[in-house]
């Protein structure tokens, strides 16, 4: 099923991401990580690259395995990983294997690579429109409510999403964050740049105080006094640390449930019980 068809059916959705193994022999463990998230029944499940591409090779075959749980899989395509010549050959290795959702991104530049080469694509939006002309992919593209980490002005990356978008994207995604109030002022500041595709919020369950410095190191997240003081105060017990990532987590999805936005995404780093304690959280909330 297109992802789009998912997202345009009017009801509420949950879909999960997770990342592929580092290393080959830890296949069998991601394997159990899709079997435990699928039996949670989300709405799709999304499978990344991992940090610079690395692990792109085993990208499409857990979207294939996700899909064998009888879950819509989500397959990520970067530009920092693949030439315009490998991305032919890997939309081809997806068709055959049913996969009919890409997630296209530019993707984290190695520190010690010169991107882009000249067979690579340097933004995301050039990625889309191969994509598009490829034809018969529901292409999803990210977004970032608070503004690309390497954009200085909010104004000119709404710019440049609504390029991405002209390009060809069905649905967007965006990066985490932790104020709704951010994200609805960001939906507002689209729709008026003439962006009217489905937008899925992105949620990340911080459930230990060491992925905080990552995070805001790596996207500029910025985090509210409210969230800071959650941290402060459980981040030296991590039962209660893990409690209270979930517990904030789901409040932020209940609000934008209840605020409109239809469309939530979890970020789970490949954690099946914190997913299904959300999900469990939720159960009456998103009952169709």
């Amino acid at each position: 099923m297109k992802i789009s068809d998912i997202l345009n059916s009017g009801k509420v959705t949950v879909s999960c991401e997770l990342f592929p193994p580092k290393k080959d022999d830890d296949i069998g463990r991601v394997k159990e990580v899709v079997r435990g998230i699928s039996a949670l029944k989300p709405d799709f499940m999304s499978v990344t690259y991992g940090a610079g591409g690395g692990t792109s090779k085993n990208t499409a075959r857990i979207a294939t395995e996700i899909q064998s749980c009888g879950v819509t899989a989500l397959a990520h395509l970067t530009c920092v990983s693949s030439t315009k010549e490998e991305v032919g050959q890997i939309l081809s290795d997806l068709r055959e294997n049913n996969i009919e959702n890409i997630l296209a991104l530019r993707g984290d530049i190695p520190q010690d690579s010169a991107f882009p080469s000249p067979g690579q694509y340097r933004f995301a939006g050039e990625l889309v429109a191969q994509i598009r002309e490829y034809g018969g992919f529901c292409i999803g593209a990210a977004c970032y409510p608070e503004g690309h980490v390497e954009c200085a002005r909010r104004e000119d990356d709404i710019g440049y999403l609504k390029r991405k978008v002209d390009s060809g994207c069905d649905f967007l995604t965006t990066q985490m964050f932790f104020d709704n109030n951010i994200l609805y002022q960001f939906l507002y500041r689209i729709l008026a740049r003439g962006i009217h595709i489905p937008v899925v919020a992105g949620i990340m369950p911080v459930t230990n105080s060491g992925q905080i410095k990552r995070i805001c190191a790596l996207s500029g997240t910025e985090l509210p006094p409210r969230f800071k003081a959650i941290v402060d105060k459980f981040a030296d017990n991590p039962a209660a640390m893990k409690q209270a990532g979930i517990a904030y987590a789901t409040e932020q999805i209940i609000d934008l449930i209840a605020n409109g936005v239809n469309a939530v995404h979890i970020y789970t780093m490949n954690k099946p019980d914190i997913a299904a304690k959300i999900m469990d959280n939720l159960s009456e909330i998103i009952r169709p």
